[in-house]
């Protein structure tokens, strides 16, 4: 581990790291200096478990995201809480799909259910190779060499990823970048599945959203993406799912991505989530890209307990959609970087 405060040199005004484990899984935990935010990563998947940050009242902090509590949650991957999806967002279709004019199967030999979802870099083992603090942040940048071919059926290259995290005050940063390794163009797109929460011990309803995207994804009953245009939706034709101007989420159950996201400056898009009974705010962000928002209502635990806000930067089944081969092919030597993150405002009274 490299880089000023890191390894135990931090001095008593800079962030903190320290390594621990959940039950046999290692984590690291980041805190600020005076306590006021920590975070709490597994090195399983890059995976951020924690993060809570001061609301404002003296020697109060707020959970704002719903992670994994506990080992058996972690290796069961239920909701893939909070998990990074590498090498594809979503959901492959029956497992399979086409590339460098060859056929995949992410799953052979299997019957039944072949719906393949979030990839598997949520799941691999990342090791910690440099961390940087300093009095307003924390900066660590994780990697994981294990996408090889053989590693994973049906998906036969090489690529090195590296998860840099910046903690500050109040954001969260997450950069993913993937290097191609190998000798062939590969397949690649990234994205986050994070859980947020304002509102604990009540449910989501009463939280308010605003998504700054004119279009919606429209799927089969599987969630699949309706094949090249149609499965673009104008907002102005779906008004139940249109969340360009705050509303309540109320009973809605949500599933879909989002797409046309707006930018503001900067070239960032803002995802607003806000709680009308204290003022405070998470604002998810994203360089690029769609979002996916899912309300949680088929976990395993605490159903529309949270929202997930997920910035991910193609559409589910995107290995399958010719008209995005180009853009998630990654050839060999080059680099492709996804960033995004979460700002918190505190209560305003």
């Amino acid at each position: 581990m490299t880089g000023g405060g890191g390894g135990g040199g931090a001095t008593a005004d800079t962030f903190r790291i320290a390594e621990g484990c959940l039950g046999d899984e290692p984590t690291v935990t980041v805190s600020a200096p005076d306590g006021a935010v920590r975070a709490v990563l597994a090195l399983r998947g890059a995976t951020l478990l924690n993060w809570q940050v001061g609301s404002g009242a003296a020697g109060q902090s707020r959970e704002l995201t719903d992670g994994y509590r506990d080992e058996a949650e972690l290796l069961s991957q239920d909701g893939v809480r909070a998990g990074l999806l590498a090498p594809f967002p979503n959901r492959v279709a029956d497992g399979r799909y086409h590339h460098g004019g060859r056929d995949h199967d992410l799953l052979p030999g299997r019957l039944g259910d072949r719906t393949v979802y979030h990839g598997f870099a949520r799941e691999a083992p990342f090791r910690l190779v440099a961390a940087t603090m300093t009095p307003d942040s924390a900066r660590l940048l994780l990697r994981s060499t294990t996408i090889r071919p053989g590693r994973y059926p049906g998906y036969p290259f090489a690529l090195d990823l590296d998860v840099e995290y910046t903690i500050g005050r109040r954001e969260l940063g997450i950069e993913v970048r993937a290097t191609n390794v190998g000798e062939i163009p590969a397949p690649y797109a990234a994205g986050w599945h994070p859980y947020f929460t304002l509102s604990r011990p009540r449910p989501i309803d009463d939280l308010v959203l605003q998504i700054p995207a004119q279009t919606l994804i429209r799927t089969d009953a599987s969630l699949i993406p309706l094949r090249g245009k149609n499965a673009l939706l104008p907002l102005d034709r779906c008004p139940d799912m249109d969340f360009r101007t705050p509303r309540r989420v109320g009973d809605a159950v949500i599933d879909a991505c989002f797409a046309d996201l707006t930018p503001g400056p900067g070239g960032r898009t803002e995802t607003v989530l806000s709680d009308p009974a204290t003022g405070a705010e998470l604002r998810v962000w994203q360089l690029g890209g769609y979002l996916h928002v899912f309300t949680g209502d088929t976990l395993a635990r605490d159903r529309r307990a949270s929202i997930a806000l997920e910035p991910v930067e193609v559409p589910t089944d995107a290995f399958n959609r010719p008209e995005l081969a180009t853009a998630l092919s990654l050839e060999p030597g080059r680099r492709r970087e996804f960033r995004f993150g979460v700002a918190y405002v505190p209560s305003t009274h």
